[in-house]
């Protein structure tokens, strides 16, 4: 049974069959979430993604995990928040496109840091609204296929927004936390 899960702490610690990564264009790493990603997998993951020819905002690509334990990583490019409808729909495809990957890879446990809500300056409670409209969606539109999705909240601070969140917008049988 597919379910929506809440952990606070670092995403490159968790086994599972693919984490996430909020990339840059480029794929070859960065600060926050991605630096992190790229240091735990080693140099092989950036080898991987110089074959890859970079990435656009909204899409998604796929890499071995290398020293993770993370089977995979899952690159998506969050848009640069302007406060643009383009922002919202761009972020909420990071997220769609993030699970239809995973499903085509047959993977049963995916888990997604806070996209965009760093350096890129997008609002945290609005992402998490759309971050958790866009797994609901994508649960509800693949309601036979089983996955686990991981919410990973680096921060207690974090993880209260989404909390609240799922109280405001979300019925208990949409989000299982």
């Amino acid at each position: 049974m597919s379910a929506i899960k809440f952990f606070v702490g670092d995403i490159t610690k968790l086994a599972v069959d693919a984490i996430v990564n909020a990339a840059n264009n480029s794929l070859l790493g960065g600060g926050g979430v991605d630096g992190a990603i790229h240091r735990a997998a080693g140099e092989e993951l950036l080898a991987e993604c110089k074959t890859l020819n970079g990435c656009r905002t909204g899409e998604a690509k796929i890499t071995k995990g290398y020293k993770l334990p993370a089977k995979f990583v899952i690159h998506t490019v969050g848009p640069i928040f302007h406060g643009a409808a383009e922002d919202a729909e761009k972020l909420y495809s990071c997220y769609k496109n993030s699970l239809e990957l995973a499903k085509e890879n047959n993977l049963q446990s995916i888990a997604f840091p806070c996209i965009s809500t760093g350096v890129y300056g997008y609002p945290k409670k609005a992402a998490a609204e759309i971050a958790l409209a866009a797994m609901t969606d994508w649960l509800n539109e693949n309601k036979n296929y089983d996955i686990e999705i991981t919410v990973v909240n680096f921060s207690a601070g974090d993880y209260e927004i989404y909390k609240n969140v799922v109280a405001e917008k979300f019925s208990r049988s949409d989000i299982l936390t």
